[in-house]
């Protein structure tokens, strides 16, 4: 009895005391709620880690692009800078070589004293050095396009045809020249016979229309190259415009479809336009193109250089200014439109094949101004011209003409 009340008592000591139960639980309440509080922070801060990241990444991204977009700008700009100073450059090519052209012009009237009776002009001749002082006093009238219809004395009924459809009359043409810079003229020479009842029919002609330019040249079919010559060399003498044209009295032509392409090349400082081709150097003389001088093409069957069609074609001021300066000395071949193209051999010219300078007639012509690709000018390669143009040439009018409201509405 008494070992077994020694032995309770000893694990009534062994036991804790009840008021240190609470002491011991606090504490490891507080160390378990710091353990729980710390294993779900983990995931919960790793979650707000993925979030900075993608918001970093789309803020990366964002700022790329943008970085992207104002790189593209920049080089953007650089291509319009680069844009803008090919055009100053080009111009200012054209500004040098126009003063170019008048300082050599001033040179040669100056120094220049030769004559050539077969291609004299009112600026050029010795004999005619009064109507060449009254020329030089006389100011230049401004032009954009100067037009020379060459045309003939037995060809009145062709000039009324041209009247009639795309070349305007009275005060319209005379507007059309104060409005939008466009000359254009009928331009023929004088006959062998002083006075003649050729000239005379042309002078009373002129009285009516006013719409001719006289040159300083004896008419002919076989000198139409020296007449092409008087030309330029007249024109630039009367106007200071930036193209001169010459076309034949029995082609169409649509001016404001004209205007409109010679304004893109306006920039250029020596530009040859027309279409250009290169034909077959005739050594027969029986054939209607026969080239006395294919010799100087080489073996027989060559070709002549590229040069543009006679029905039509445009240079630019600074090559009717040297034709004008170097008319003495420029060679004439059979063909004028050949004599043309060798005049700027050697010489910085472009060169423009434009092809829509020699549209045939309808159905051609038509079936272009239906597909919105408007002819600048039409007629039939197989009669150098409009066959038949008189009667003609009121049909292309009305099938490929542009409407008479065009070159009023163009802007060039």
């Amino acid at each position: 009895m008494k070992k077994h009340a020694e032995s309770m008592k000893n694990r009534s000591s062994s036991k804790i005391s009840a008021k240190w139960i609470p002491i011991f639980c606090i504490p490891s309440f507080l160390l378990g709620m710091l353990i729980t509080s710390r294993m779900w922070a983990v995931p919960e801060s790793n979650g707000q880690l993925i979030s900075t990241r993608r918001q970093e990444q789309e803020l990366q991204i964002v700022s790329e692009d943008c970085e992207t977009k104002k790189k593209l700008g920049q080089e953007k700009d650089v291509m319009n800078e680069i844009y803008k100073t090919h055009e100053s450059i080009q111009s200012l090519d054209k500004q040098m070589a126009s003063i170019q052209m008048e300082l050599a012009a001033a040179r040669s009237s100056k120094e220049m004293g030769v004559s050539d009776d077969s291609t004299a002009t009112s600026v050029l001749q010795k004999d005619n050095s009064a109507k060449k002082k009254a020329l030089d006093n006389s100011a230049k009238k401004k032009a954009f396009i100067v037009i020379g219809i060459n045309t003939a004395f037995s060809s009145r009924k062709r000039r009324d045809s041209v009247r009639e459809t795309w070349m305007p009359q009275g005060e319209k043409l005379l507007q059309l020249e104060r409005e939008k810079g466009i000359v254009i003229r009928f331009m023929i020479g004088h006959s062998a016979t002083s006075n003649s009842i050729l000239d005379r029919a042309i002078d009373s002609e002129e009285s009516q229309h006013k719409d001719f330019l006289r040159l300083e040249h004896v008419e002919g079919y076989h000198e139409l190259s020296a007449k092409t010559k008087t030309f330029f060399t007249t024109a630039v003498a009367k106007w200071d415009a930036d193209f001169y044209v010459k076309v034949d009295d029995d082609v169409h032509v649509n001016l404001g479809m004209l205007a409109s392409t010679l304004a893109h090349h306006r920039s250029k400082p020596r530009v040859y336009i027309g279409c250009m081709k290169s034909g077959p150097v005739l050594a027969q003389k029986s054939v209607k193109y026969h080239e006395p001088e294919h010799w100087k093409f080489g073996e027989a069957g060559n070709k002549y250089f590229r040069h543009a069609t006679g029905q039509i074609y445009a240079i630019s001021k600074d090559l009717a200014t040297y034709i004008s300066i170097n008319q003495p000395i420029l060679h004439k071949y059979a063909n004028e439109d050949v004599s043309l193209g060798s005049w700027f051999i050697g010489l910085e010219v472009e060169h423009i094949d434009e092809r829509n300078m020699c549209c045939g007639t309808p159905p051609d012509c038509e079936w272009k101004a239906q597909a919105g690709n408007v002819c600048i000018a039409s007629f039939d390669w197989s009669c150098s011209g409009i066959c038949k143009s008189v009667e003609k040439i009121k049909f292309v009018h009305e099938k490929c003409g542009e409407g008479d409201a065009a070159v009023w509405g163009s802007l060039f």
